[in-house]
């Protein structure tokens, strides 16, 4: 299974909310998975300003108001925890960017830019006060060991992939020349994505948001 297809079966399987909706039954989550899920939620909110470094077991108990003893049977170490925040991070990314993207647009050239787009609107939208999520820990994780950097990598590699494979889908679709390297234009959109949620963030600036559609559709013909 590629990549893509990865991703079509979680796009088909995940609602806007990122809640499975082709779960058999109905089910509703137990006290401690409803308690861990809070206090995913508000770990990666407060990644994306303070840093995966920054999270504790101590301070998001308080903020979740519950024991610290709690959550420390929840996650169990820190590591535990930051790894569970990625984890919740990547379905929100999955949720707000990839599952609208592939519901609303053809493969190749329409879902670059419903991918695209989506990656902007999630930053516009402020869905975390940081910015993307994998933006922000890939700068802090980047020069590091071990498996929160692997996991962030690994899931960065497949935001890469993804738009490589839909890059060769426009390719084979005419929507790009055949002289199209697939790998440099997802290169290219993939910088021009980071670098707009870096300069949004750090300049709390909306407007490079259209600089950056601008750019966008320039480098995908139209």
């Amino acid at each position: 299974m590629t990549d893509q297809d990865q991703y079509e079966a979680r796009a088909g399987q995940t609602g806007a909310a990122g809640i499975q909706t082709r779960a058999p039954g109905r089910r509703t989550r137990a006290p401690g998975q409803r308690s861990r899920a809070r206090i995913v939620e508000h770990a990666a909110r407060l990644a994306t300003v303070e840093g995966l470094e920054g999270l504790s077991i101590g301070r998001l108990a308080e903020a979740a108001g519950l024991p610290k003893s709690s959550v420390h049977a929840l996650f169990g170490s820190k590591e535990q925890l930051q790894l569970a925040t990625i984890g919740a991070a990547r379905d929100s990314f999955i949720a707000e960017v990839v599952t609208p993207a592939f519901r609303g647009g053809e493969p190749g050239r329409a879902r670059l830019l419903a991918l695209c787009e989506g990656f902007l609107s999630y930053v516009e939208r402020r869905v975390f006060p940081g910015g993307c999520f994998f933006v922000a820990a890939s700068a802090e994780v980047g020069a590091q060991a071990g498996p929160v950097h692997d996991e962030v990598a690994r899931i960065q590699r497949e935001w890469r992939d993804l738009l490589v494979e839909q890059a060769r889908a426009a390719v084979g679709r005419g929507e790009l020349p055949d002289s199209t390297d697939a790998a440099q234009v997802a290169f290219e959109l993939g910088v021009i994505l980071a670098g707009t949620n870096l300069v949004s963030v750090l300049h709390d600036d909306l407007q490079v948001i259209g600089r950056a559609r601008t750019a966008i559709r320039a480098r995908l013909g139209g």
